[in-house]
């Protein structure tokens, strides 16, 4: 499980503070996806990251008591000046993985032919999507995180063979996922939450959380 206890999180942007959480506490059981509602500006892709690891609270307690996924379409932790193979050989030791198997596989899926055996930092940005996109399917998580503002890749052989893999092991994995609509949320969870003003409002049901997410955006 993944288990926010009182966190709180703000940035100073230069005129004010901009509050991101407040004391919140929640928790995300395994096999129960949780999609969380929040217009844009609101800091969605900071909360993702804290889920991650990648960014620490200012205050309160983050505890993963399973495997999380990095955010889906993250770029970040590959090394530039070093090439697919060693990127993929690197993070397969990290997760006690096969560093065979998770090169094999990566090599399969970016399809990238002989740039795989190059530095990452030569790689087009499509490249280098398609490559991080594989890495990350190449772990089983128990955890996935899926930020809307992703960067997607446009290659359409790549999408469809990379979204088949995404689909069956989402299936049976628990997805966070964060949106400024609800449609996003339909795909992936029953429950949600709503982020407004610091705090998360939990609801049993998408169409609660929708409702008062929907009425607090007109009004």
């Amino acid at each position: 499980m993944l288990e926010f206890d009182k966190v709180s999180k703000s940035f100073w942007t230069g005129a004010q503070r901009k509050v991101i959480l407040d004391r919140a506490s929640f928790r995300v059981d395994l096999g129960h996806s949780l999609g969380i509602l929040a217009p844009n500006g609101t800091g969605k892709t900071t909360i993702i990251n804290m889920m991650a690891g990648l960014e620490k609270p200012d205050e309160g307690e983050i505890r993963r008591r399973c495997r999380i996924s990095f955010p889906l379409g993250f770029i970040g932790g590959v090394v530039n000046r070093h090439t697919g193979t060693e990127n993929a050989r690197y993070i397969a030791r990290l997760y006690n993985l096969d560093p065979d198997y998770v090169e094999a596989f990566c090599r399969w899926l970016a399809d990238i032919g002989e740039y795989f055996d190059m530095p990452v930092g030569t790689y087009s940005q499509g490249m280098r999507a398609r490559f991080c996109f594989a890495l990350m399917l190449a772990i089983e998580f128990d955890i996935y995180l899926i930020d809307e503002g992703m960067p997607a890749t446009t290659d359409v052989t790549f999408n469809r063979r990379a979204g088949k893999i995404l689909r069956e092991r989402l299936e049976n994995a628990t997805v966070v996922v964060v949106s400024h609509q609800a449609e996003t949320l339909e795909k992936f969870c029953r429950s949600a939450a709503v982020l407004r003003g610091g705090r998360l409002h939990m609801f049993d049901t998408l169409e609660e959380a929708k409702a008062l997410y929907d009425y607090e955006t007109h009004h």
